[in-house]
């Protein structure tokens, strides 16, 4: 189709080489299904052979087919001085049966003379060798060009042969790499442009982030006529990562107009982000463009004030479009516009109205306490509540109780109990662990877990502190404490002050289960 984009996924390959970034085989059979459901073109699941996880991750999908997408298994071209048709990496692809391979050449003089140890006709013949007898096994190939950039910018001519040869031997698709992620956009668009009038549509091009141009150098390489682009959810990969999928997808489709397999799926972008960092066991990006929490936040009081009156002025595009949220940030910065947005949601107010100045005050006394409500704006919704008359809490605490101790060179352990009071009804818990804010947390649910069985579904993902006027000395300082709170879909955000770092961090812990059945409607006990 005319316009039409390939967007292949290397999440699960090229994505696992970051820092941090572990899957078990559960979490990649998980992942690659979701990027199915999302009709992502291409989903490279890795190298079948370099442990037991990639087997099995191989296996499954020989019976249980993907419906929308293409799963690729990766490998390097034959070894210098084997038959293509006797090395076992490339017998191994084929082994995996998927319907696409991926094979890596080398196409700098460098890396095939310093890292291959052979020559330079050898590689050639290397690279067209392996792709025909991939090809005369019936598999969809694509090639990598490994350090395709480096190695035109030192030769130009030996570059050129590479990709040659791959495209004689019968390549499907000749994916220009910058490995090292050196190289700038705009010669990124003569290369490519080069490149694709030799060999038309069946150019892509695959960028890593070392410049910060993972993004701009694939737009780049699409607009100079490249019909397909590799990249991460999230941009993860080693180094500094891999091109941004959650960035390109959505900028391809809204800003260049192209066509790719996502666009049915584009308003479940930010939830698929999500999903794989949580599958990661890590924290979002707040500031990730079109999925991030602040991509389209908004703090200022004028700011604000253009959003009530033509949101189109300040966010580039309709964050639903991309399942995401407009957020009014509140501050001290904010004015009575940002207040009456956020009462919107529970009758028609104005700037006159009472509970505007009520809350616009009280936001401002809460601020110079130490509070700040535009990482946690669970707390301020409760503020709201509170304001209207409409707040009601899980429970009352009666008391808590926490020892904490430590004997000789064994780790300290804390030993906690809870008295609570919830619908007329005494609850007491207990729990044991290292810190005092973890035990506090395993009380709770030890107290409410059985009328409130949804609790399991919570999970404390983030926790920060910050010492306030620690001029005064830091022992006698207030901290501030953010808690994030996640049921695995959703996430949100609380906050708490005071001069005890416990009373701060259980404040914020109320909240975030306050303000769960308040948003999410799990009932009370």
């Amino acid at each position: 189709m005319k316009n039409s984009v390939e967007i292949f996924d290397t999440t699960l390959r090229d994505g696992m080489q970051g820092t941090g970034i572990n899957y078990s085989l559960k979490d990649k059979l998980e992942i690659a299904q979701r990027l199915d459901e999302m009709g992502l073109d291409y989903i490279e699941g890795g190298f079948p052979q370099s442990n037991e996880v990639e087997a099995a991750f191989f296996d499954r999908f020989k019976k249980h087919k993907l419906s929308n997408s293409k799963l690729c298994a990766f490998g390097s071209t034959r070894k210098p001085g084997k038959k293509a048709s006797e090395d076992h990496q490339l017998n191994a692809l084929l082994e995996a049966e998927t319907p696409v391979v991926v094979v890596v050449g080398k196409t700098w003089k460098a890396h095939v003379i310093q890292v291959l140890g052979t020559t330079l006709e050898e590689n050639l013949e290397m690279g067209a060798e392996s792709v025909f007898y991939l090809k005369s096994q019936g598999r969809e190939v694509i090639f990598d060009l490994e350090h395709f950039f480096d190695g035109w910018k030192d030769d130009r001519a030996y570059a050129l042969k590479v990709l040659s040869a791959a495209a004689q031997a019968g390549a499907d698709r000749l994916v220009l790499c910058d490995t090292n992620g050196g190289t700038l956009v705009p010669e990124v668009t003569e290369i490519v442009e080069e490149a694709v009038k030799l060999y038309g549509s069946r150019v892509g091009v695959h960028f890593h982030n070392d410049l910060g141009l993972g993004v701009a150098n694939s737009l780049a390489g699409v607009a100079a006529g490249a019909v397909h682009v590799q990249g991460t959810i999230n941009g993860w990969g080693e180094r500094c990562g891999n091109a941004n999928l959650c960035t390109i997808a959505p900028a391809l489709h809204f800003k260049m107009g192209r066509v790719t397999g996502m666009d049915s799926q584009m308003k479940r972008l930010t939830e698929l982000s999500r999903y794989v960092a949580e599958k990661a066991n890590l924290i979002p990006d707040r500031r990730q463009p079109f999925v991030g929490e602040a991509a389209f936040a908004h703090k200022a009081g004028q700011h604000a004030d253009v959003i009530a009156k033509a949101q189109e002025l300040m966010e580039h595009m309709e964050p639903s479009l991309v399942g995401n949220n407009r957020r009014i940030l509140l501050s001290s910065l904010a004015g009575k516009s940002t207040i009456v947005q956020k009462l919107g949601h529970y009758g028609n107010f104005d700037k006159n109205s009472p509970e505007v100045s009520k809350l616009t005050a009280l936001l401002k006394d809460k601020e110079k306490m130490g509070y700040e409500y535009e990482a946690a704006e669970g707390s301020f919704e409760l503020l709201i509540l509170k304001v209207l008359g409409k707040y009601q809490g899980l429970f009352t605490l009666n008391n808590y109780h926490l020892e904490s101790f430590k004997t000789w060179d064994e780790d300290s352990k804390t030993v906690g109990r809870i008295f609570l009071t919830s619908g007329g009804r005494q609850y007491m818990g207990a729990a044991t662990g290292l810190g005092p804010v973890g035990v506090l947390d395993s009380a709770l649910r030890d107290a409410l877990g059985q009328k409130c069985p949804w609790m399991k579904d919570i999970q404390l993902t983030d926790f920060s502190v910050r010492v306030l006027n620690a001029e005064t000395g830091a022992s006698q300082s207030s901290v501030r404490v953010f808690i994030t709170l996640s049921d695995k879909e959703n996430s949100w955000d609380t906050v708490g002050v005071s001069e005890n770092i416990v009373e701060a961090s259980w404040e914020a812990l109320v909240d975030g289960y306050d303000y769960y059945i308040h948003r999410y409607g799990a009932n009370r006990v």
